[in-house]
Formats: C-alpha cells, sequence, structure tokens
C-alpha cells in the first residue's frame, strides 16, 4: 500500500533497534500513554531512563545454565559443539560455510536490484523481511481471511478437516485417516506450536491461535506449518522400523517439513493459479528468506563464541557485545546488497535470548526444504514424505541422501534462484 507505508515500516524499524540495544524507555513498557518518539527515543521530546538490561541478562543465564552442562561432555565441552558435533551432526566450520556460501552468492545483489525495481525505491534494513514474492501478496489480507473463516470457523473444524486437508496435498485417504487419528488441536495463546509424541499409542499436539470470531489466514498458515512437524512426527515415530530409530536427524529437517507444508496453504484454500512465473517467485521468496536468517544464524553462532571468550561478563557487556557483533554481519554481508550500513536489525530474533543456538536450525531447514521441494515437483508429496521418514535417525548427509540422492547442499537453492531471475524480472 503506497499510501504512507514507508514512514510506518521505518517507525517499526526504529523501535526494533531501540528493542535489540535495550533502549526502549522504562516508562513506555506497558503503558501506552506516553509520547515516545523511537526514532530520536525521546519522550514528549525529552531525554528518558532506559529500561534496565533484562533481554541480554536472559541471554547471560542461558549461557551460563548450558556452561553448567559443560564437565560432563570432556569431548565436546562446549554448548557449541553439543550443538553442531551431537544434534546437528554437522561440524560447526562445514555449517558456516554453507551460510556463507548463501550470504555471498552473485545472485543476492541481482535479486536486490529486482525488489529496488518492484518496491519504486531504494532498499531499506527491514527489507530484509521482503514479502513480495509470495503468490498470496497478490490476494487481499480481508479475502484470505474470508476464505479461511468460512472453512475453519473454530479450532475442532480444523481438526476435523485434516484428513481433507492432507488428501489435498497428495495423502491418499487411508495414510490421511492414519494421520489425522494420531493429531489433536489445541488452542494457543500466542505463537503456534506442534509437540510429537514420545511413545506409540500418543498423538501429536498441534497448537494455533483462533481470535474471537474464527481463524484468520495467520492462524491457518501456522497451523499449517504446524501440521508438516506434526506429520513428520507420527511418521517418524510410527512407521520407522525400530522405535529407536525414531525422528529425523535434527530440528531443521523438521522445519523442513513445516515449510513444506506452509508453502501449500492456498492448495488448501483453493486459491493456488500456479504458473511457471509463479514458480520462479516462489523460488527468489526461498533464496531472499533463506538469505536473511542465514545471516541471523550466523550472528547466533557469533555470539556465542564471544559469550565462550568472555564468561565472566556483565548483561551490559552482552548487550554491547550483541550489538557490534550485529553491526559486524550486518556491514560484512548486507551493507554491500542494501548499501546501507550499521543495521543492529539481524539481533531483533526473541530464539537467540531464549533457546541457546537455536537460530541456525531456520537456514538449515530452508535449505533441506528447497532440497525436498525441488525433488517434489515432479512427485506427490505423501508417499514421497513417508518413504523420506521412514529412514528415521540417520545422519542428516546419509539421510537426505536416501531421501532426495545428494547430500545437505545450498547448491540447488543457488541454481535455481540465478535460474528463477530472469522469468521474473521480465515483463508480464
Amino acid at each position: 500500500d503506497p499510501r504512507g507505508n514507508l514512514p510506518r515500516q521505518q517507525a517499526i524499524q526504529a523501535v526494533m533497534e531501540r528493542i535489540v540495544l535495550q533502549q526502549i524507555p522504562a516508562v513506555v513498557v506497558g503503558n501506552p500513554a506516553p509520547l515516545w518518539d523511537p526514532a530520536a527515543n525521546t519522550i514528549d521530546g525529552k531525554p528518558a531512563e532506559r529500561e534496565p538490561d533484562t533481554r541480554f541478562a536472559r541471554l547471560l543465564q542461558v549461557f551460563q545454565a548450558h556452561q553448567l552442562e559443560d564437565p560432563y561432555y570432556p569431548d565436546e565441552p562446549t554448548h557449541i559443539l553439543r550443538r553442531f558435533n551431537r544434534h546437528r551432526e554437522i561440524p560447526e566450520a562445514r555449517f558456516e560455510q554453507m551460510l556463507v556460501q548463501v550470504l555471498e552468492a552473485p545472485v543476492s545483489a541481482k535479486v536486490a536490484r529486482l525488489i529496488e525495481q518492484r518496491l519504486g525505491r531504494k532498499l531499506q534494513p527491514f527489507d530484509i523481511w521482503y514479502d513480495g514474492f509470495k503468490v498470496r501478496g497478490s490476494i487481499p489480507e480481508e479475502e484470505l481471511d474470508r476464505a479461511v473463516k468460512a472453512r475453519f470457523p473454530d479450532l475442532p473444524a480444523f481438526e476435523r478437516a485434516i484428513p481433507e486437508i492432507l488428501g489435498q496435498i497428495g495423502f491418499d485417504p487411508a495414510t490421511a485417516a492414519f494421520l489425522a487419528e494420531r493429531i489433536e488441536v489445541d488452542p494457543a495463546r500466542g505463537s503456534g506450536h506442534a509437540w510429537g509424541p514420545e511413545m506409540r499409542g500418543e498423538k501429536a499436539h498441534l497448537r494455533t491461535r483462533v481470535p474471537p470470531g474464527g481463524m484468520n489466514y495467520k492462524g491457518f498458515n501456522i497451523a499449517m506449518h504446524e501440521l508438516g512437524h506434526n506429520v513428520e512426527q507420527v511418521f517418524s515415530l510410527y512407521r520407522v522400523d525400530s522405535t529407536l530409530m525414531k525422528g529425523v536427524p535434527n530440528t531443521a529437517f523438521t522445519e523442513a517439513f513445516a515449510f513444506v507444508f506452509q508453502a501449500r496453504d492456498l492448495d488448501v484454500l483453493g486459491l493456488a493459479k500456479p504458473d511457471p512465473r509463479q514458480e520462479a517467485m516462489a523460488v527468489l521468496d526461498d533464496f531472499w528468506a533463506t538469505r536473511e536468517i542465514a545471516a541471523v544464524g550466523l550472528l547466533d553462532m557469533r555470539v556465542w563464541r564471544w559469550l565462550y571468550a568472555h564468561p565472566q561478563a556483565t548483561p551490559a557487556e552482552v548487550r554491547e557485545a550483541v550489538g557490534a557483533l550485529a553491526r559486524e554481519v550486518w556491514n560484512r554481508y548486507n551493507a554491500p546488497v542494501f548499501g546501507v550500513k550499521d543495521s543492529p536489525l539481524l539481533a531483533i530474533y526473541s530464539h537467540m535470548i531464549n533457546n541457546g543456538l537455536y537460530l541456525p536450525d531456520y537456514p538449515l531447514g530452508h535449505l533441506i526444504a528447497f532440497q525436498i521441494e525441488d525433488y517434489l515437483r515432479s512427485r506427490v508429496l505423501g508417499p514421497e514424505m513417508e518413504r523420506m521418514c521412514r529412514q528415521g535417525l540417520l545422519t542428516p548427509d546419509l539421510w537426505m541422501q536416501g531421501a532426495v540422492g545428494s547430500p545437505v547442499s545450498a547448491e540447488p537453492l543457488l541454481k535455481a534462484a540465478e535460474q528463477a531471475l530472469p522469468l521474473v524480472a521480465a515483463k508480464k
């Protein structure tokens, strides 16, 4: 909407930067009365005392909690080593190389220039979240909300529709019924969530928020994401050869299936109108989203390296370090593409504060999801997803080799983005 959206986006960016650097005036927290200027960071035109360093005290507490585990893992004496070697089973150096490969890909600058043309202005830092390649971007949000509310007036209606939803995206009736019997839908007060069963006989739980008046598109889109998790969780427990092989290699793999389901939300609503140009736009959307979260994941890794190098740091010192590292990563990988320096926006994610070294799973999930989606283009989702999940808890490269015929890699996404660019850039 060109009618005044840019100043509002800039205001949101200013608020986010104040959050990152813990500069929110204490008086405005939970209080709408004061007149706060986020850009100048003043109250009624005057400086005000900022909030305490609670955000970074929390990060420090998470770090210190994981430090208590260190003595019990002599072969992996840091949380960093355990996250990469034990949980992801991808060495940290190789993992970082994949993220840097995405960030330094020459196609980045080309996609950035295309986004500028589509926006009719120079890029700004918040354009890391540019949403204009999504097909749903051409459908008014009110129309999406109406379509969702008509079909899913409440949460029980969504739960009852799970077999039909699965049928629409490529699952046969018997498998859809098997899965639906093992998925329970619960209300969420905040964001969505998926919780898998830990033993056969138990159900997976899907949580999404439904506001008064019925489910809206946002809640449905989240529900589709969580449904992808649940289907993987059920397959990876009930259909593996042995319960000792329950699961997928790491969190990124279940995130990949969640992305696959989320991308099919318009198919379920009957609003998808695929054509080659839209498919190319979806590729660029995948690339731009992966690039954004790759920088965030890289920042998370560097923050934890700093924490281990400065174990006696205070919350204020952590705040300063996170801000400096966020600007450093931005200047190295985003400033050449955006033409803007010193943005701290990459540090906005609460996951970095609350879940130690979780964020790198997201770019890995995007890369894995793209490899799976690329493989599925000429295949049916239902039987292929079951075949993949039945492999169970293998190492990542071995699982991916069995799933799509090649190890985990950024190459398929980067190659596809280069091929998609001219098709999207061409005039309709």
